[in-house]
């Protein structure tokens, strides 16, 4: 069920009416796509803020309610002050139920106990945080499972090791790129190294 936002449309805009809308702890945002005309709107710099720092705040789908009217939306972008970091803008994209959209997921590591190579010392270097995916507007994973059962020092796993949801695919169609790897512990390979001198 996506979470709501309260809006209100905002006619001023420009540098004094986002400072008034500041001063009563709303940011400006925008509503746009889908062919119908951008709709300038106001939401609480409070709930955004949360939003923002919860985490995977623009991999989902939300509704804004602006004066009475629902809108399902993705938010797209948003600007930080850059010394206090609280948000300054939000982008918000208007998805339809059937829409396909690009949403960056974040990446799980699961069953690491189970891993052999990791029981033995390894280091998982992770190389992707997250993975783009194309996925249906109402079905957006909250997150990519990588299972590392029967990992060992040496391996790679790629995307293409990771069962993705029906209906849900990388972007990155053109290679079977790579998500993590495992390594051996540095003292594993110094201790390679100091041996092969002997």
């Amino acid at each position: 069920m996506p979470y709501e936002f309260k809006a209100k449309a905002r006619s001023g805009v420009g540098k004094g009416a986002a400072r008034a809308l500041r001063r009563e702890g709303l940011i400006p945002a925008v509503i746009y796509g889908e062919k119908k005309p951008p709709l300038p709107i106001a939401i609480s710099t409070n709930e955004a803020n949360k939003r923002i720092y919860a985490g995977g705040f623009l991999s989902h789908v939300i509704s804004i309610d602006v004066d009475g009217e629902k809108h399902s939306v993705i938010p797209r972008d948003y600007q930080l002050d850059p010394v206090k970091d609280f948000p300054l803008h939000v982008d918000f994209l208007r998805v339809s139920a059937n829409a396909r959209i690009d949403v960056e997921v974040h990446v799980a590591f699961i069953n690491e106990e189970q891993s052999p190579g990791l029981k033995r010392g390894g280091t998982l270097n992770i190389v992707r945080h997250t993975v783009e995916l194309s996925c249906p507007a109402d079905a957006i994973p909250e997150s990519v499972e990588v299972d590392l059962t029967g990992t060992d020092i040496g391996d790679s796993i790629h995307i293409s090791a990771v069962t993705l949801p029906q209906g849900i695919e990388p972007t990155i169609k053109d290679r079977d790129f790579t998500i993590a790897t495992l390594v051996a512990p540095s003292s594993l390979k110094s201790e390679e190294a100091g041996s092969t001198g002997a």
